[in-house]
C-alpha cells in the first residue's frame, strides 16, 4: 500500500510567494485595467550582460554543430567553471580547490536539497524571519514538529530570532543545535553580518561540532568593508560550514538557472571525518542531479571575469541604484527602514505597528504597489515588509512616488 511523505501535511498552508499572486490576481480581477507595480519578488528585470549573451550564443553555435555538440556534462560542473570558481573566490583571499565546488541550477534547489546529506535527528537552528526553503525543506525532511499557529512557528526547531535592537543581526544559538542556516546579506532584512558576527557562528560551530549552511546568494552587493563575501574569509570556516550561491541576482540568471554549492574536503561533523560530506554530496549530486546547462554555464564562465564581470557589477549597481530610490522615498514619510546599502533589499517597518499583510492590502488597493509581507518570513516579520529593488528605473521611481501619494502615511 502507497503511502504519502506524511511531513507534507506539516507544512503551513500557502507558501508565501504563491499566495502574494492569489491576492494580486484577485485584486486584478476586481480592478481590470489597472496597473500593478511589483516591488514584491526578488525577480530581475534587466537585460543579460552582452559578454554574457555573447558566450552562450557561441555555445548554442557549437550545439548546432556535430563536430562541437556536447551532451551530458560532469554532474558536479564543467571543469573549466568549477576551476574558474577558484579563481574567482582568490578575490576575497579564499583558496579553494575544483573538487569543492558544485555547479547547479540556482542556490534554491542546493538550499532545499543539501539537509538529505544529514540525519533527521539533527537538530536545526534558523533565523527569525529566513527565507522559506530552508525552513520548509526540512519539516519535509523530518526534522521539525508540528506547525504551532499560536508562535506562527514549528515545534522542534531552533529560531535565532533577530529584531531591531540587534539591526536584526542573528547571534549563535545559546543551546546545542547540528545544523545553523544563515543567509547573508541576509534575505528578507538586508541586514549584513561582520566578521566578527559570521567568526562568532563559526567558533560555536567548530565547539559544537555543528554544520553551517551559508547562503551568499547577494555577497556581489556588499560595498562597504568589513564584511564578508565568503564564509571561508572567516578563519575555520572551512572546517564546519558549507556555502551556496547564485548568478541569478549577480548576473541577471533568475531565469538561466545557474548557482553553486562548496562543501570544503576539511568539512566534518559528528560520525563524518573530513571528506565524507564532500564524497556525500557528490554522490547525491551523481544519483539525481544530471548536471547544470552547459548552456547556462557557459554564460557563468563569462560572468565571472573581464568584461563580463564589470558589466554584471554594472547590474548590481543599477539594482544598489533602485535601492537607494526606495530607501530615501520611505524614509521620507517618516518610514523606518533598513537594508538597501550592501543589499538589494529594504525592510520597512509598518505604519503604526499594523500587520504586514494589512499593509500588503493597503499598498495595493491605495498605491497599485506588490510588497512582501514580512511575516510570511516568520513571527518576527509580521510588523514589516520588504521592498525588492528589482525593477526598471522608471517602474521603481512610479511605484515609490505612488506610495508616497496615496498610501496616506
Amino acid at each position: 500500500m502507497a503511502t504519502i511523505n506524511a511531513n507534507f501535511n506539516k507544512l503551513a498552508s500557502g507558501y508565501l510567494f504563491p499566495e502574494i499572486a492569489r491576492r494580486t490576481a484577485l485584486w486584478q480581477k476586481r480592478n481590470p485595467g489597472a496597473t500593478v507595480m511589483r516591488l514584491g519578488i526578488g525577480n530581475t528585470t534587466e537585460a543579460l550582460p552582452p559578454a554574457v549573451q555573447r558566450a552562450m550564443k557561441e555555445k548554442i553555435d557549437k550545439l548546432g554543430d556535430r563536430r562541437t555538440y556536447t551532451g551530458y556534462g560532469d554532474e558536479q560542473g564543467d571543469t573549466y567553471l568549477r576551476e574558474a570558481m577558484v579563481e574567482y573566490y582568490k578575490k576575497w583571499g579564499v583558496t579553494l580547490e575544483p573538487t569543492e565546488f558544485f555547479i547547479s541550477d540556482g542556490a534554491k534547489s542546493d538550499a532545499a536539497n543539501i539537509q538529505q546529506i544529514f540525519g533527521p535527528d539533527n537538530i536545526v537552528a534558523v533565523q527569525d524571519p529566513a527565507y522559506p526553503v530552508y525552513v520548509d525543506s526540512n519539516v519535509v525532511g523530518g526534522r521539525s514538529g508540528c506547525y504551532n499557529s499560536e508562535r506562527a512557528q514549528y515545534d522542534g526547531f531552533v529560531y535565532l530570532t533577530t529584531n531591531e535592537e540587534g539591526n536584526f543581526i542573528p547571534t549563535p544559538p545559546s543551546g546545542k543545535v547540528d545544523l545553523i542556516y544563515l543567509c547573508n546579506p541576509n534575505n528578507p532584512t538586508g541586514a549584513v553580518s561582520n566578521h566578527q558576527e559570521v567568526k562568532a557562528f563559526v567558533d560555536y560551530a567548530i565547539a559544537n561540532k555543528a554544520v553551517i549552511i551559508y547562503d551568499s546568494a547577494y555577497s556581489e552587493y556588499i560595498t562597504e568593508e568589513g564584511y564578508p563575501h565568503s564564509i571561508y574569509e572567516v578563519e575555520g570556516a572551512k572546517e564546519c560550514a558549507i556555502e551556496i550561491s547564485s548568478f541569478s541576482k549577480f548576473s541577471g540568471f533568475t531565469g538561466v538557472r545557474l548557482g553553486w554549492t562548496i562543501v570544503p574536503h576539511q568539512l566534518s561533523c559528528e560520525d563524518a571525518a573530513p571528506g565524507v560530506l564532500n564524497a556525500l554530496w557528490n554522490r547525491r549530486q551523481c544519483t539525481f542531479f544530471n548536471g547544470a546547462s552547459n548552456i547556462s554555464q557557459s554564460g557563468g564562465y563569462a560572468a565571472l571575469f573581464d568584461e563580463g564581470y564589470a558589466e554584471s557589477r554594472a547590474l548590481v549597481e543599477y539594482y544598489l541604484g533602485n535601492a537607494k530610490i526606495i530607501r530615501d522615498g520611505l524614509q521620507s514619510l517618516g518610514l523606518t527602514v533598513y537594508g538597501g546599502t550592501n543589499s538589494p533589499y529594504i525592510w520597512a517597518k509598518t505604519p503604526g505597528g499594523m500587520d504586514s499583510w494589512a499593509f500588503f492590502d493597503l499598498l495595493l488597493e491605495r498605491c497599485h504597489v506588490v510588497v512582501t509581507p514580512g511575516g510570511g518570513f516568520g513571527p518576527a516579520g509580521k510588523n514589516f515588509v520588504r521592498f525588492s529593488s528589482y525593477g526598471h528605473r522608471e517602474d521603481i521611481e512610479r511605484a515609490i512616488e505612488s506610495v508616497k501619494e496615496n498610501s496616506g502615511i
